[in-house]
């Protein structure tokens, strides 16, 4: 045998494959690759790799199965979804995905007390009450004067402040209570704001009652009660030194420091009815989350897209319409030029009244523009006329456009119609109470009214944004809710197998010609 390899080079290379091929089973060896060929056509079918943790296998090319991907199968995009949900679950376990809405009634109640002491701040500022009381003490002022000998110490207090000295040098006891109490009322209130809001605050984000996300906004909020507080004595404390007014001018507090106060009430007052308001939309989307999707996929539409954006500039522009009055407030502005439209001779004061140099600090003049701006009350009062009237032509614009384009006619949803009649109403109202203030000399309840009906009109145009802005977060859940609970089509599950038998495993699962026809 030696020598035959040896005489046969060649047949010593063949025999070993010459050997195999004698001496194997072919039927157990086209069994075994039957059973291969099959298993792989199964492991690389989408609704094997949709749940299966690891990572998808390689396709079979010698089959010529073209295996869709995992962004083209339904199964493997549902549990995507799915699995998304669980993990985004799992890091926020601390807190629900939705606020109780026991959480939005107690926002909502906060927002009308703030709403309540912004206008009794205003009352007491009317009556000239702000600067009766002239120490800021948080915890031990929250108790009124007890007998005759505290009285006495807090009046003597008073008789030292500048406004006694040149405005109320007359003024008898009896009188000072009624300012004193005036003035207590409006901090003792401010308190109570405080603790209603602390208090429940900690009790809903220790019991988990609220959202990550609003439990940062309700930590905020809380913080800006604070700082109010402080911003509160900061304006006050203006009102007590000479130093901060011209000698022999009417005490007051600055103007700026007034409008900073007023400026953190308002946003502290929106910060609740928008965030109360959202959680009780938030709520209703995801109760018909079909019905939510349609209404966002109107709001998307680029058509509402110049509305939408008027929306949000209208709101600016009441805030600063809003802000503007705080400093007609403060330099009682609204005493002067008490006829509208008119300003005197004209619809506007002489330039030079306007603009004097009086108010500049400057050698060269070079503050004379912003500080007439800010301290003139005679180009203050101009400054808010043009703001007011700016702001009612808006709202009229943008009702005339919501009701005579056909676009905005026939998409926008009837809550933004709505929406749009009670801004309208609200401006109106504002207007006329307005120029019956200052035609009145700023009588003590159509100024409060005035006041309060800036912030009525504030909120309407809050309300109307949360109809016609889409919340990312609440359009989010959702899409999350929909994809969740959309069932999987039957044709969606039917299709790997429909697949499966093209490959060549027929009705008994027997045939594999098709793939491997050598078989």
């Amino acid at each position: 045998m030696a020598s035959l390899f040896s005489t046969f080079p060649l047949l010593r290379r063949a025999a070993p494959r010459i050997s195999k091929e004698f001496f194997t089973c072919q039927a157990a060896r086209h069994a075994a690759l039957r059973h291969r060929n099959v298993q792989q056509v199964l492991e690389s079918l989408p609704i094997q790799r949709a749940f299966r943790s690891g990572k998808p296998r390689t396709q079979t090319a010698a089959l010529g199965v073209e295996i869709a991907q995992d962004a083209a199968s339904p199964l493997s995009s549902l549990s995507r979804t799915i699995r998304n949900v669980k993990e985004e679950t799992s890091r926020k376990s601390f807190f629900p995905e939705t606020s109780d809405k026991a959480v939005a009634y107690w926002l909502l109640g906060s927002a009308a007390s703030v709403f309540g002491l912004v206008v009794f701040g205003g009352l007491t500022r009317l009556t000239e009450s702000g600067l009766s009381i002239t120490e800021w003490r948080p915890v031990t002022g929250s108790l009124p004067p007890m007998n005759a000998t505290d009285w006495d110490s807090e009046f003597t207090k008073y008789r030292s402040s500048p406004e006694f000295k040149q405005l109320n040098p007359r003024m008898t006891l009896e009188e000072f209570k009624s300012i004193y109490y005036m003035e207590w009322g409006h901090r003792q209130w401010g308190r109570a704001v405080g603790l209603t809001f602390l208090l429940p605050a900690v009790y809903f984000i220790a019991r988990r009652k609220v959202s990550a996300s609003m439990a940062v906004k309700i930590i905020g909020i809380a913080g800006l009660i604070g700082f109010q507080g402080v911003l509160g004595w900061w304006m006050v404390k203006s009102g007590l030194k000479d130093d901060l007014f011209a000698p022999g001018s009417h005490p007051r507090v600055s103007q700026y420091r007034l409008t900073a106060h007023l400026g953190t009430a308002f946003i502290c007052y929106t910060a609740m009815l928008w965030n109360g308001l959202s959680i009780l939309r938030e709520r209703k989307l995801l109760a018909d989350p079909v019905a939510a999707e349609k209404n966002f996929s109107i709001l998307r539409s680029p058509a509402l897209k110049v509305f939408r954006r008027s929306v949000a500039g209208l709101a600016v522009l009441v805030f600063c319409t809003a802000m503007s009055g705080g400093l007609v407030a403060g330099l009682d502005a609204g005493l002067i030029y008490n006829e509208f439209p008119q300003m005197g001779l004209g619809l506007t004061p002489p330039k030079s009244e306007l603009f004097s140099n009086f108010y500049s600090h400057t050698a060269d003049g070079s503050d004379i523009w912003w500080r007439n701006m800010l301290e003139n009350p005679s180009l203050v009062q101009l400054d808010h006329r043009i703001l007011a009237t700016t702001t009612f032509t808006s709202v009229l614009g943008l009702w005339a456009y919501a009701k005579f384009s056909p676009t905005l006619k026939s998409m926008l949803p009837a809550a933004c119609k709505r929406g749009i009649h009670g801004v309208v109403g609200f401006v109106w109202l504002q207007v006329i109470l307005g120029i019956s203030t200052l035609i009145y000399l700023v009588p003590l309840p159509l100024a409060s009214a005035h006041q309060a009906g800036s912030l009525a009109l504030l909120s309407s145009v809050m309300i109307l944004g949360g109809r016609t802005w889409v919340p990312p977060r609440a359009s989010r859940l959702v899409a999350q809710k929909l994809a969740i609970s959309t069932p999987v089509s039957k044709s969606a599950v039917t299709t790997p197998f429909a697949r499966f038998q093209n490959v060549g495993i027929g009705g008994n699962g027997t045939s594999l010609g098709a793939a491997n026809p050598g078989v």
